[in-house]
């Protein structure tokens, strides 16, 4: 990869660093051409400090270092895309991240469900939302709309009707969620142990 760092007169190309698993935003750093090559030659994400005036393995000191994974040059070849695996917060002053945000898995839309779900859970006042009654019915009740909806989507999977088998396999993970939630469980939790059987 060529990287352009005659680009700015101070021979610096910015490097944002991501986190290579939750794909969260950890930090922005700089680099030249000899921090570049020490990262790629140790897999330590290392940087030129514009305060120290020298080149910076990012904890050296504290022992929260950047493993790289990856780098990516943008198409201008004037800055980076640094994958990594951290250990330990990223900022200096503890935060997982420079912005003082949490780096933890995001699953999307099906985060901010999980969010909607908890809220109904929470919210003992509701009586007109589906998902506040099931709870308010209890454990044996959630847990049965999950095996109910497990057997549509296997009869669903059997017959040629996508649609009809997307539609069962959303209600079967809608439920499922519920019954996270039930036991005080979430997509985090599962997506650890996912990642401890790789």
């Amino acid at each position: 990869m060529k990287i352009d760092f005659q680009k700015n007169t101070d021979g610096l190309v910015p490097a944002i660093v991501q986190d290579a698993v939750t794909k969260n935003v950890l930090m922005l750093g700089y680099m030249n051409e000899e921090a570049y090559n020490k990262t790629i030659e140790t897999k330590k994400v290392t940087f030129f400090s514009r305060s120290k005036k020298r080149l910076w393995t990012k904890g050296e000191e504290s022992g929260n270092i950047l493993n790289l994974v990856d780098i990516k040059s943008d198409c201008d070849r004037d800055s980076l895309l640094v994958f990594v695996n951290p250990v330990g917060p990223t900022c200096h002053t503890g935060s997982d991240t420079c912005w003082d945000l949490e780096n933890k898995s995001s699953f999307g839309f099906l985060s901010q469900l999980e969010k909607v779900i908890r809220n109904r859970k929470e919210n003992k006042e509701d009586t007109t939302s589906y998902v506040a009654s099931l709870f308010r019915k209890g454990i044996n009740k959630i847990a049965q709309k999950v095996g109910e909806e497990a057997v549509e989507v296997v009869i669903e999977a059997k017959d040629d009707n996508k649609e009809l088998f997307l539609n069962e396999s959303a209600d079967l993970l809608f439920h499922y969620l519920i019954l996270l939630q039930a036991k005080e469980c979430t997509l985090q939790d599962i997506e650890e142990i996912l990642k401890s059987r790789i």
